[in-house]
Parts: structure tokens; C-alpha cells; sequence
């Protein structure tokens, strides 16, 4: 009986959402877009290119039954989910480097913050700025480089400056206690002094990791980047060039700081709680990930193993992560309802794509920063002209497939860098989703002195933990299949398929040694 009644608030909620959605909408414009010049033919698509920061596969149309996410959901009915897609390495900074450039981190060398895109690629040739060079009006704003951090945004490819917003924040002054946070000096939202950040950073207060005001959406930059992409594609329908435009949103990363109507969308008691919270079993000790960010807000006790948190502690930080997960979603919303209303949905490709997963509790991990499912696997939606409509695919996507995707459907060339362009065109299987134009993705993650480049298919990850000093290497291999949740390091048992995917390891392009120099800047 209980379970109905959730089932049915839950259902409730979704409908409300949605309907004060559609409230707001009026009937979509029939207009076509106006003739552009050359070199850019009648009627090249749009590209509204929708980031999301820490927003793993959380969501109603990739089975979550707890997300309330009406907004993604119907993005997928409108075209092509993709199960099984993976960020590249599961760190902000670099993964949206993978998809700016195409470049995997093994391939740059970028693999953590403060590694700039231009230090080591200088003459790259980036996705906005290939579809500038083919007569592209490129715009961004909200979180689309990582900024902070000692790491930069990159200028070049886009028609007008970024317009940043903030990434940590909070409307509470009992948040911070009225003075800065750490997060805050790391993401820059705060003046620095010269020298060292993270020095810095370390003689500041923890931020809380969460709170709750009543308060408009407007109060948060995501609700800010909403406002501002709806602005923007009324101004860019009057343009006569083909817009790519890119509206990155900072929720859920940590702090939660969400509207409190987001928070009552769910039931507390009613939240997933992590089942297994130890290191996988044979997994090499290093492979787990303690403390970080984590511990950069003041309520996870200093020096706790994260299965060790208070109960109440961790349904807390979930329900904060659900909270932020529904409050992207509003803001998704406004977003597709201004592409609806303006008349553009029809010649616009959107694409929704989470730049990592995020660990909730599981392996007793917090955060991301792993080579495991959680932290890998993301949301990655493709909708628009020449896309199957509300179908789910299989096949296995990287995020440096997105460049080389962009362009087929845009009918432009296949990009070719001059930096390397790793990824694959997922083109055919947006027009029929039984297509297959691959049988793996790859993934890779360091720890120091370690580089672990992994291999997913659709049914294994073999991770291969290779020593730069001495080339010793360890070895983890999953059966996700038989053991979803990752409890069990099977590269002893499983020596045929090991070596199987291994062989695949070995036919991709050297890594990049992780302390490489730039080849160029700094």
C-alpha cells in the first residue's frame, strides 16, 4: 500500500512539472530559417549543446525509478538515449576537454586541473570553433570549460565572449558563515591573491555542502543560465547564420544549493541507499578514492572512510543530489520550451550530455574520480532533424564521439584536428538505432605514478593499471552483467576474456605519460 502512494506522488509531482511547464509555452512558431551565407548551406541545423555538471545516468528515461526529471525525459521521447555512454576520464576539467577537442586524455596528456587545452594543443582545432569556421554563429554561457581550479576556459571558436557564471554558491548566509569558502577561492568565485590557490583555499572555511531557501530558480546561476539561453535563442532566430550554442548548468555538483520546492519533491525515507560500500574485492588498494572534495564542505567528518558516515549524513547528500538533479531539470525545461516556442526545435540537433557520473556512496566513495561504472557511466541524448525519435540504443559512446557525430549531421567533413580526434561518428545510429559502429568504449583514470586505461563493453570493463616508472601492471575486470554493483575483481578468474579486451587496450594510440610537459605556454 505504501508503495502505491509513492508511486502515486511521484507520479503527481511529474505531471505537475510538467504542466506548469506547458503553461508557460505558446503554440510553436511554423517559420523557416532564412537562407545563410557561404559557406554555410539553406537550413544547416542548429546545435544547442545542453552540459551537465556531475549528472550521472539519474533519470527517469534511463530507469532511475526515484528521479523526477519530466524535462530529459521528454528530450529522449523526442530522440535517441544512449545506455551505454562514458565519459572519458571522470574528472570535470579534463572530460570537458575530451569533448571540446575530440582528444582523448591519453592522447593530450590532460588528465587533471590546471592542464590547459592550449598548453598542450595549441593549434586545436575545437568544436565550436570548427563550426565557426563553417559559418557559425558560436555563443556559450553557464559552466562549459571547467574554470577554476588553475584551469582556464579557452577563447577561441566562439563569436561572443563566455558569459560565466558561478558554479559554488550559496543564498544562506548561515551557508558560510559570512566569510569565504574554500570552494569558492578553487572556482574562483571570489578574488585570489597571487600564487598558489590551493594553498589559499586551504586557510579557508568549509562551505556547507547543501542548503535549502525558499527562493526563486533566478537565486542560482543555473536558473540565471535558463533565463539567459531563453533571451538568447529569441535573439539568434533573427540571425541569419546557424547558431551553435552551448548552456552548461552546474547542478547537482556539490554544494547542493537548491530552491527548497526541490528538495520536498521527494521522500526522504524513500531515497536509494548504497548497498555495498567497501573496496570490490582482489581490487588493487589504490584503486579506492577517499576524502577530496568531499571534504571540502564542512559536514562529512575529516578523516572518515565514506561508508563510516552518519546514516543521516549520507541520505542527506543523496537527497541533495536528487534535488539538484530536479532543479537542472526545471531549468532544461525553460530551455526546450523557449526552442519550442521560438520555432526552432524542428532545425535545431540538441544534445544532452552529463561530462561524468558521480558516486553515491557505493564502494563507500563519494563524489567521482574513478575508473568504476559509477563514476564513468553519463547521460547522453541526441534529438532533432534526422533523428529517430524516443528510442534507446545499446550501442556503446564516448564523449570524444560527440565532435565528429556534430559534424555528420551537420553534413560538414569529418574533422581532423590537427589534434588527434579519437572519436567515432554515432551518425548511423542516430537514423536507426540498431546500427553499430563499434563494440567498446574507453575510458581511463590515473592514480599517482598509475595510468588505468579501461575498456567497456557491453557486458565487462577491464581496467589495466600500468606503473610509468617500472611498467609493472595490475589488472581489474568486471562482469557488469553477473555483477552489476562492481563487488569483484574477476582478472584472475576470467583470464580469456582479460586478455580478449586487453588486445583491444593495446590496439588504441599510446597514452600520454600523466607528468608530461605542455608543448607550448606554461
Amino acid at each position: 500500500m505504501r508503495r502505491t502512494a509513492h508511486w502515486t506522488r511521484r507520479a503527481l509531482l511529474s505531471l505537475l512539472v510538467a504542466a506548469t511547464s506547458a503553461c508557460t509555452q505558446t503554440p510553436a512558431l511554423k517559420t523557416a530559417l532564412a537562407p545563410t551565407p557561404a559557406p554555410v548551406a539553406a537550413k544547416r541545423p542548429n546545435i544547442l549543446l545542453i552540459l551537465v555538471d556531475d549528472l550521472k545516468p539519474a533519470l527517469g528515461t534511463y530507469g532511475d525509478r526515484t528521479a523526477i526529471t519530466p524535462n530529459m525525459d521528454r528530450l529522449a521521447q523526442r530522440g535517441v538515449r544512449f545506455d551505454l555512454a562514458y565519459a572519458n576520464e571522470a574528472v570535470c576539467a579534463p572530460s570537458r576537454i575530451n569533448l571540446m577537442s575530440g582528444a582523448r586524455s591519453t592522447s593530450s596528456g590532460i588528465y587533471n586541473f590546471g592542464m590547459n587545452l592550449r598548453d598542450y594543443m595549441p593549434d586545436a582545432v575545437t568544436l565550436p570553433d570548427y563550426f565557426m569556421r563553417a559559418g557559425y554563429h558560436t555563443e556559450s554561457m553557464g559552466k562549459v570549460y571547467h574554470i577554476g581550479h588553475g584551469t582556464v576556459g579557452d577563447t577561441a571558436g566562439w563569436s561572443v565572449p563566455h558569459h560565466k557564471d558561478k558554479v559554488v554558491e550559496y543564498v544562506d548566509p548561515a551557508s558560510t558563515g559570512g566569510v569565504p569558502t574554500q570552494e569558492e577561492a578553487l572556482f574562483e568565485e571570489i578574488p585570489l591573491p597571487e600564487g598558489d590557490p590551493f594553498a589559499f583555499a586551504r586557510t579557508l572555511a568549509r562551505g556547507a555542502a547543501w542548503e535549502m531557501p525558499d527562493v526563486a530558480d533566478e537565486a542560482y546561476a543555473d536558473g540565471r543560465t535558463a533565463a539567459r539561453a531563453t533571451e538568447r535563442l529569441a535573439a539568434l532566430k533573427q540571425d541569419r547564420k546557424p547558431f551553435f550554442l552551448a548552456v552548461g548548468f552546474a547542478r547537482p555538483h556539490l554544494p547542493f544549493s537548491v530552491p527548497k520546492r526541490y528538495w520536498d519533491m521527494y521522500d526522504p525515507a524513500r531515497l536509494p541507499m548504497p548497498q555495498f560500500e567497501q573496496l570490490a574485492e582482489g581490487a588493487p588498494a589504490y584503486t579506492d578514492k577517499q576524502g577530496g572534495e568531499i571534504n571540502a564542505y564542512r559536514e562529512p567528518p575529516q578523516g572518515v572512510r565514506g561508508d563510516k558516515f552518519p546514516p543521516e549524513l549520507k541520505r542527506q547528500l543523496i537527497h541533495g543530489y536528487y534535488a539538484g538533479v530536479s532543479y537542472v531539470d526545471a531549468q532544461i525545461g525553460k530551455v526546450l520550451d523557449a526552442l519550442e516556442r521560438d520555432g526552432l526545435a524542428e532545425n535545431t540537433i540538441v544534445i544532452l550530455w552529463g561530462d561524468h557520473g558521480w558516486h553515491l556512496g557505493d564502494h563507500g566513495i563519494w563524489t567521482k574520480h574513478t575508473n568504476m561504472e559509477q563514476a564513468t557511466r553519463i547521460p547522453l541524448i541526441f534529438a532533432g532533424p534526422g533523428i529517430v525519435r524516443g528510442q534507446g540504443t545499446g550501442q556503446l559512446a564516448e564523449t570524444v564521439d560527440i565532435y565528429p557525430t556534430l559534424a555528420a549531421l551537420a553534413a560538414l567533413p569529418a574533422p581532423t584536428g590537427p589534434q588527434p580526434i579519437d572519436g567515432t561518428s554515432l551518425a548511423p545510429v542516430l537514423r536507426g538505432t540498431s546500427a553499430r559502429v563499434r563494440d567498446y568504449a574507453y575510458h581511463a583514470y590515473p592514480r599517482p605514478g598509475r595510468i588505468g586505461q579501461a575498456i567497456r563493453t557491453d557486458r565487462y570493463r577491464l581496467v589495466r593499471w600500468t606503473q610509468e616508472k617500472t611498467g609493472a601492471r595490475d589488472y581489474e575486470l568486471y562482469d557488469l552483467v553477473g555483477d552489476p554493483e562492481e563487488t569483484r575483481n574477476q582478472a584472475a578468474a576470467l583470464p580469456a576474456v582479460r586478455q580478449r579486451l586487453e588486445a583491444i587496450l593495446d590496439s588504441q594510440p599510446a597514452a600520454r605519460p600523466i607528468a608530461g610537459r605542455p608543448r607550448a605556454g606554461k
